[in-house]
């Protein structure tokens, strides 16, 4: 009985250190919401967060960079946040964006699978792009090595392009991988239309950084952006 009458007031303390932790980090959240609200009234918040072993927060605006912002909201840092391993350096930006990639599911995705799949890539990709098509062609020896890869939409003319709509065209079509093989050998694609993630993914791509066509993304979540042959990529993978 006594050593619960003694740990009476070490909970009552610790709850009231929770409190105070909480109300402190709702109240440097809002000064930072405020602030980047306030100077960059372009951008739209898409999620905050603070980065638990810097103490900075994590901004992630809408269509636009993850900004790294002190709890005063008087500085913030657009560009990368690198962490130091002893093993080296680990960009944390990209893990961030990495994360927003897995989030999706496979099936929104036009997937070439590997049938001894050791790895993945995904492929940020636009059907009327050169290198591309090149990566493309690549595709089968990417499988043979066990790489998967996955596209996502990336028209880089924009929405309501030609490229749009063969993209839309191929992610409604019955069989994908057909018809995302003939649109990069320079064939018609059927036009159709359906409830896509065309437009959703090349905002996400806008989002993440994506800059041309290909973008790679590795397991890691490094951007090779630009094509990469198949077996300096198979290598990049340490397969």
């Amino acid at each position: 009985m006594k050593s619960n009458i003694l740990s009476l007031p070490r909970l009552a303390l610790s709850i009231v250190i929770l409190m105070l932790f909480s109300t402190r980090l709702l109240a440097d959240q809002s000064t930072v919401v405020s602030a980047i609200n306030s100077a960059l009234p372009q951008f739209e918040i898409e999620s905050i967060r603070q980065h638990e072993k810097s103490g900075l927060y994590v901004v992630d605006l809408k269509q636009g960079p993850i900004l790294y912002v002190t709890a005063d909201g008087k500085y913030f840092v657009a560009g990368d946040l690198y962490r130091i391993e002893d093993e080296g350096l680990v960009n944390e930006t990209e893990l961030v964006k990495l994360e927003k990639i897995e989030a999706l599911p496979e099936s929104e995705m036009v997937v070439f699978k590997a049938d001894n799949e050791r790895a993945h890539v995904s492929v940020f990709t636009d059907v009327d792009c050169h290198y591309c098509r090149m990566l493309h062609n690549e595709v089968a020896k990417l499988n043979e090595a066990g790489v998967s890869v996955r596209y996502l939409a990336y028209p880089r003319a924009g929405i309501d392009s030609d490229s749009y709509l063969k993209m839309v065209g191929i992610w409604c079509s019955a069989d994908q991988q057909k018809w995302m093989t003939a649109a990069k050998q320079g064939d018609s694609v059927p036009q159709s239309k359906c409830d896509n993630p065309v437009a959703e993914q090349f905002s996400l791509g806008q989002e993440v950084g994506v800059r041309g066509t290909p973008t790679i993304i590795l397991p890691n979540g490094e951007m090779i952006p630009g094509y990469l042959p198949a077996a300096q990529l198979v290598e990049r993978l340490g397969l």
